[in-house]
C-alpha cells in the first residue's frame, strides 16, 4: 500500500476518489481549502486531512510525506473561471504548480499524476481529437492547464515519474455534488423544474462518468507503463443536444411521468466543442470506461429521490464559480 498526497481531495470528484482509496488500504493525505464542505469519511485511521491553500508554499512542503505518490487535483475548476479575479486563477492553476512540483522533488515524491483536461483542444472540427493535437484553449482554465503541462513532463529526473491524464466532462453522484457539469445540470434541470434547459446544442462534448475518473486515477498511480505519457480519458463523444436527449430518455424509462419533459433550447457563449479520441489509454493500459451517461442519470435521480440535494438547483453550493464568488475568495 502506498502513502498518497492528494490536493483538492474534499472536491466533487477526490470526495468519492479518496474513499475509494481508503477502501483499498492506501495512506492518504487529503490537501484542501474545503470552500465547498467537507464530506470526507472523517472516521479512517488512514487518512489525515490538512486544511490548507495550495499556494501556500511553506504548508504543502510541510505536508507531503516523504517517498509518496502526488495526485494533483486542486485548481480554479471549471471553464467559467474567466467570471472571476484573473489573478485568482493565475495563482492557483499557473503560480502553485511550480511550487509544487518543487515541494514534491525535495520530498522525493515518486509519481506525480496531474489531472488536466480534455479541454485544452478548445474548439476543434476533427472527428478524433488524440493526444498530439495542437491545444487551442479559449479560457484561463484551459490556458493554465495546458501551460502546466510540459513543466510538468520536464521534470523526468531520477526517479520521479511524471504522468498527465486529460479526463472528459465528468458526470455523475457526488456528496460533494456539482450541478454545473454538461450532464449534472441537464439533469438537475429535469428533476427540480420539469424542463431541460439545453444552452447552445451543436457543441460536441466527451463524457466521462467520475467512477472511471476515479478507475483510471487509480491505475495512473501504480502502473509503470504511464511514466511519462499523456492520456486521453472519455466516452460517448455526444452533441450537447444529444445528451440532453440522452437524459430525458433515461428519466423516461425510469419513470413515465418525465415523458411531458421540454427541452427548450437556448443561446450559448460557450463556444468549446471537441470530439477526443481515447485509445491511446486502452492500446497501451487496457482501460476501457465502464460507466456511462444513462449510469449517471440513474445515479443522480437516485440523489435526487433520496433528497439528498436539499439546498435547491441553484444554490451556490453546487457551483464552483457560485461558491468562490460568494466567499470573496481571493
Amino acid at each position: 500500500m502506498s502513502d498518497i498526497f492528494v490536493t483538492g481531495g474534499a472536491g466533487y470528484v477526490g470526495t468519492r476518489l479518496v474513499e475509494s482509496l481508503l477502501e483499498d488500504g492506501h495512506n492518504v493525505v487529503v490537501y484542501d481549502t474545503f470552500y465547498y464542505g467537507n464530506f470526507l469519511p472523517w472516521n479512517r485511521e488512514n487518512l489525515k486531512v490538512v486544511l490548507g491553500d495550495i499556494r501556500n508554499r511553506e504548508l504543502i512542503q510541510e505536508s507531503i510525506p516523504e517517498n509518496s505518490i502526488i495526485l494533483h487535483l486542486a485548481c480554479i475548476s471549471n471553464d467559467a473561471s474567466f467570471e472571476l479575479r484573473p489573478e485568482l486563477s493565475t495563482s492557483i492553476n499557473r503560480d502553485a504548480f511550480t511550487n509544487l512540483i518543487e515541494a514534491a522533488i525535495k520530498k522525493n515524491v515518486r509519481r506525480f499524476v496531474y489531472a488536466s483536461t480534455s479541454s485544452v483542444y478548445g474548439v476543434s472540427a476533427q472527428k478524433d481529437v488524440r493526444e498530439d493535437h495542437p491545444k487551442k484553449p479559449l479560457t484561463l482554465y484551459n490556458e493554465y492547464k495546458a501551460f502546466c503541462e510540459p513543466i510538468l513532463m520536464q521534470q523526468s529526473i531520477g526517479r520521479f515519474e511524471p504522468v498527465i491524464f486529460r479526463p472528459a466532462t465528468v458526470c455523475g453522484f457526488s456528496p460533494r455534488m456539482r450541478f454545473d457539469l454538461s450532464v449534472n445540470i441537464l439533469t438537475a434541470s429535469a428533476l427540480f423544474n420539469n424542463v431541460i434547459n439545453v444552452f447552445g446544442g451543436s457543441q460536441l462534448r466527451p463524457n466521462l462518468h467520475i467512477l472511471d475518473y476515479i478507475n483510471v486515477a487509480k491505475l495512473l498511480l501504480h502502473d509503470d507503463r504511464c511514466v511519462g505519457q499523456i492520456y486521453n480519458v472519455g466516452s460517448q463523444n455526444l452533441s450537447i443536444r444529444q445528451i440532453a436527449e440522452t437524459v430525458r430518455d433515461t428519466l423516461i424509462k425510469i419513470d413515465s411521468k418525465y415523458e411531458s419533459l421540454e427541452l427548450r433550447f437556448k443561446e450559448s457563449n460557450d463556444l468549446r466543442s471537441y470530439h477526443i479520441n481515447s485509445d491511446k489509454i486502452k492500446n497501451e493500459l487496457d482501460f476501457v470506461p465502464s460507466y456511462t451517461i444513462q449510469n449517471a442519470v440513474k445515479e443522480i435521480h437516485a440523489a435526487f429521490i433520496e433528497k439528498r440535494f436539499p439546498l435547491g438547483l441553484d444554490h451556490y453550493l453546487y457551483h464552483n464559480v457560485k461558491t468562490l464568488m460568494n466567499l470573496g475568495i481571493k
